[in-house]
């Protein structure tokens, strides 16, 4: 953790779990890795690249057993541990041929690979949502979109209470282009909100909670069918549950990763899992709902500059106290960025 809060403005790359996609090549700060999945079942992680020449695992590589098979030359490296164990024209694998392994999970449908910019072992677990396993809940489908936006952005909106009402008060039927979401033709309808933020304390300082309650009124008046409950956990700086329950829609999970990929690029990915008895269209409209207000988000996270010193009033002091709980993931050796000021090299 950095000791000064005026430090992060340069810190690109959090420290933490971030999810991995199904494709089996993937860039994650910065990193090129290779996930596969071996014989008995466990998913692994490992460097893209074959030490050996340099091929990547993941374009034409296949899985052999407990290994990952090199397409060039035929190099086996072991999931668990990187270990070369097998060159076809050698009979002798040096000691030393290993590849780099990256400590990963498996939970809640997702693969979570830890990152540390100093390579240190994972510090925290990601719990199991248990309605997902006990298959309770079952998966009703995703969205995927990719953000240009500082990485500490997103996570932030939770403590940022006054954008709730500004920007998602406007019913989602006005769409995601805010040139018109706020029009007179939908202004009669609006969504209305009322938030708290808190970090937890000891063991799970690396989690926070943000409690919503969502209403909707038609003409000013309020319609309370259309209440309901939202608990967003984050866990870490990459990983959300978002859990809400409506009187008569029902229960489920959003689970929400964003996953670093380059310097102010995020992969962002929503899941959302359901009560297996609910009609399929429940869960997908609520997603389809959730991600317009995103989209939203997008068009102010893709086109705004993160400011380390941002000129706040007391009402969004909110803002400043998630700051100080986010600045856990980062350390004196985090990925940082740096702009050009003077003169024209690029």
């Amino acid at each position: 953790m950095l000791d000064d809060e005026s430090d992060l403005k340069n810190e690109i790359a959090a420290e933490g779990r971030f999810a991995m996609s199904w494709n089996s090549s993937r860039q994650e700060a910065g990193e090129q890795v290779a996930v596969f999945r071996a014989m008995d079942g466990r998913a692994h992680v490992v460097d893209a690249y074959c030490p050996h020449l340099g091929a990547n695992l993941a374009v034409g590589g296949r899985v052999v057993g407990d290994c990952i098979e090199c397409p060039f030359h035929g190099w086996q490296f072991r999931g668990e541990d990187g270990k070369c164990t097998t060159i076809p024209y050698t009979d002798k694998v040096p000691d030393f041929a290993q590849i780099k392994t990256w400590p990963s999970c498996e939970v809640n449908g997702m693969i979570l690979v830890w990152y540390h910019c100093d390579g240190g072992a994972p510090e925290w677990a990601v719990p199991e949502q248990a309605e997902i396993t006990s298959k309770e809940w079952v998966y009703r489908g995703y969205t995927e979109h990719f953000v240009s936006a500082h990485i500490q952005e997103i996570p932030e909106n939770a403590a940022d209470f006054a954008h709730l009402t500004f920007l998602h008060g406007p019913v989602f039927m006005s769409g995601t282009d805010l040139r018109y979401t706020r029009s007179k033709l939908w202004d009669s309808v609006k969504h209305c909100w009322k938030a708290e933020w808190q970090p937890e304390p000891e063991p799970n300082k690396h989690c926070s909670q943000m409690v919503v309650q969502h209403s909707l009124t038609v003409f000013g008046k309020h319609f309370s069918f259309l209440d309901f409950f939202v608990r967003a956990r984050q866990v870490g700086p990459g990983l959300v549950f978002l859990t809400f329950e409506h009187a008569f829609l029902g229960r489920g999970v959003i689970l929400q990763s964003v996953t670093p990929v380059e310097p102010l690029l995020q992969h962002v990915v929503h899941r959302i899992y359901y009560q297996r008895a609910m009609p399929a269209a429940i869960p997908k409209f609520i997603l389809n709902v959730e991600c317009i207000q995103f989209e939203r988000d997008i068009m102010i996270w893709n086109n705004k500059q993160y400011l380390s010193k941002p000129l706040l009033v007391k009402e969004d002091s909110t803002i400043q106290r998630h700051r100080r709980w986010f600045a856990q993931f980062y350390s004196k050796n985090s990925t940082r960025f740096t702009r050009q000021k003077d003169g024209l090299d690029w």
